[in-house]
């Protein structure tokens, strides 16, 4: 059997991972200054007990800007948001750094929003450090640059978030800021499938199957099929069926 040597970034980049769709349109939102996206992943965090991000005045004080800025009061939620970011939240920082790259403060600072996002990624908020990814991705910084998304992305995938570890995987897979290397693409798919993500489990199934990053290995391309055939995914149940036929030959079965 010939590999599919397209098959991982084209299943990795399908608009059909619904769980990557999702996070990376929140991604843009947060970086286009979206009053929704500011208020989500930095209250929710906060408010998370034990998450690290302040005490519960803290919070009400966050939750109070975010809803100065839900009503448009600019001003009084940057102040706001300065206040906590200078007092250590990272919720702060990350939300005070959207409102730097939609204009909504003055002077709006770029520099000034990555500092603060860096900050805020630092100290392990994971919304910055793929907002950071993002504006290395996008040239915002000024000029497109993988390799400087690929360390943020990296710090979010150990951190456990499935679809940096997809990212990681692909970045690997395609050469795309870092060497390529077939078997790093792997072992990050491999996490991400582990965690349940069905496009993963497919890529896993499909490297298994074809020998890419790791010896062939029907019987665990099958395993990987199934898993995601089982979570609903068609194509990996037609693969699934088509490895048995091909055991069962193999084996002589009848």
């Amino acid at each position: 059997m010939q590999p599919d040597h397209a098959t991982p970034a084209r299943r990795a980049s399908k608009p059909n991972r619904r769980s990557h769709r999702v996070r990376r349109a929140l991604a843009l939102l947060v970086l286009a200054g979206s009053q929704a996206a500011i208020a989500a992943p930095a209250a929710a965090t906060l408010a998370a007990p034990g998450a690290g991000n302040g005490a519960a005045g803290s919070a009400s004080a966050l939750i109070a800007a975010v809803i100065e800025h839900r009503a448009g009061h600019f001003d009084k939620a940057a102040r706001a948001f300065d206040e906590l970011a200078r007092a250590g939240l990272p919720a702060a920082m990350h939300n005070l750094a959207v409102m730097h790259l939609g204009g909504e403060v003055t002077p709006a600072s770029v520099e000034t929003a990555r500092g603060l996002l860096e900050q805020a990624a630092a100290a392990g908020f994971i919304s910055s450090q793929l907002a950071l990814a993002e504006l290395h991705e996008s040239g915002r910084l000024g000029r497109r640059d993988p390799a400087g998304a690929l360390p943020w992305l990296r710090r979010a995938a150990d951190a456990g978030h499935v679809d940096s570890q997809v990212a990681v995987g692909t970045a690997y897979y395609l050469g795309r800021g870092i060497a390529r290397d077939e078997s790093q693409a792997l072992d990050w798919y491999r996490k991400a499938a582990r965690a349940g993500d069905v496009g993963a489990q497919y890529l896993v199934a499909s490297m298994y199957e074809t020998g890419l990053g790791v010896a062939v290995d029907l019987r665990l391309a099958r395993y990987w099929y199934d898993v995601a055939a089982h979570l609903g995914d068609p194509a990996a149940r037609g693969k699934r069926d088509q490895l048995d036929r091909q055991l069962s030959t193999a084996t002589g079965a009848p």
